[in-house]
């Protein structure tokens, strides 16, 4: 029960950190050899937007999301997975932040990696965990631009 409340916590001050975040822009600064004309505005940086394919996997069939089991082995597990991931610094800022979800022992896997080697790294370290019956890869490789 303290390692539920614990990583709900945790959950809690991440999405208030999320909702708190304010988009600032750079006000133009004069060059002086452009005789007195400024350089334009840097483009605000914008957060990766995950909302619709969010709704998208809500629905039910085969894209539905899996949802965090709430019994303490499946909490253990699944913060098992998370810390292997995060500590493998060879893995991108994608791969330590997909979602990993424990239920029954069954683990999901969701978000984008960048190549497949990332993708069978983290199912690999899914795998690796005490408690794991059977791991769902839906992580997917993005498409390079």
């Amino acid at each position: 029960m303290k390692n539920i409340v614990w990583m709900l916590l945790i959950l809690s001050l991440g999405v208030a950190v999320a909702c708190s975040k304010t988009e600032t822009t750079t006000e133009p600064t004069p060059n002086p050899d452009t005789r007195g004309l400024s350089e334009p505005k840097t483009p605000p940086a914008t957060d990766a937007d995950n909302t619709a394919r969010n709704a998208e996997n809500s629905t039910v069939g085969d894209t539905a999301t899996a949802g965090q089991g709430e019994s303490k082995a499946d909490v253990e597990t699944t913060a098992a997975i998370r810390k292997a991931i995060v500590d493998d610094k060879s893995l991108s800022v994608n791969a330590h932040n997909v979602k990993v979800m424990t239920t029954n022992g069954v683990v999901t896997l969701r978000g984008p990696v960048k190549s497949e080697d990332e993708k069978r790294s983290v199912e690999a370290k899914a795998k690796q965990v005490a408690g794991v019956t059977q791991v769902n890869n839906l992580l997917e490789v993005e498409k390079n631009p």
